[in-house]
């Protein structure tokens, strides 16, 4: 075996790419969220109808994508095995437990958050990026993904469901962010209480910025 295979199914190994691929995906949520914020220009969704066309036929940024479609599943699949062999590590708990003293409640439930992202990823994916992508294949044509934001986010229980999304986000962010940095070694005493505060911000901004989306739209802000 490899130095390198040995590397991913050590128990560091798996740390670090869940670490890597965590900060690739958060690169893309800069991006996805600055994209989707455009509905708020209140345009008519002309501004997001550039840029998501520019987003859905650019070459570099389609071939970027299977990119990004790899790290979903990488971050998925080693977030799985690792929250499976903490929980095989310590299969009866301690007569005498304090958890709290030691770490958040939300740090020790990456694993139902995780589980929880996934499912709002599956019901996110099949309302716009499924339909759209094959719309494509099949037609060479791009749906009206404004005018599908429109109708979708008119059913209450959608709206409440990209909440429940948006706020389990925002706890797996909480803890994700500031753990990659100490994963990888990027943390010092002088600049800890920076990464803590870009940490925070952008864990409350981002999920904040994609729960607005459909609220806004379902109370008639946006149209």
């Amino acid at each position: 075996m490899s130095w390198f295979s040995q590397t991913l199914t050590s128990s560091i190994g798996k740390k670090l790419l869940m670490a890597l691929t965590g900060l690739f995906l958060i690169s893309f949520l800069v991006i996805h969220a600055s994209i989707n914020a455009m509905i708020f220009y209140n345009d008519g969704g002309e501004t997001f109808t550039h840029w998501g066309h520019f987003m859905g036929t650019n070459p570099i940024v389609r071939t970027l994508e299977i990119g990004l479609i790899a790290g979903f599943l990488l971050h998925i699949a080693d977030g799985l095995i690792l929250w499976k062999n903490n929980t095989e590590a310590r299969p009866v708990n301690y007569a005498v437990n304090n958890p709290s003293a030691n770490s958040t409640w939300y740090s020790r439930s990456m694993g139902l958050l995780g589980t929880l992202l996934l499912i709002f990823l599956v019901i996110h994916t099949a309302h716009f990026w499924i339909p759209n992508r094959s719309n494509q294949f099949s037609t060479g044509e791009e749906l009206n993904l404004y005018q599908m934001m429109l109708d979708i986010f008119q059913n209450p229980w959608v709206v409440l469901i990209y909440i429940a999304g948006c706020i389990s986000l925002f706890w797996h962010l909480l803890h994700g962010f500031k753990s990659a940095f100490q994963t990888l070694g990027w943390n010092h005493v002088k600049y800890n209480g920076f990464i803590n505060f870009i940490g925070t911000a952008f864990s409350i901004v981002v999920p904040l910025l994609f729960a607005l989306m459909p609220i806004s739209i379902y109370l008639g802000w946006v149209d």
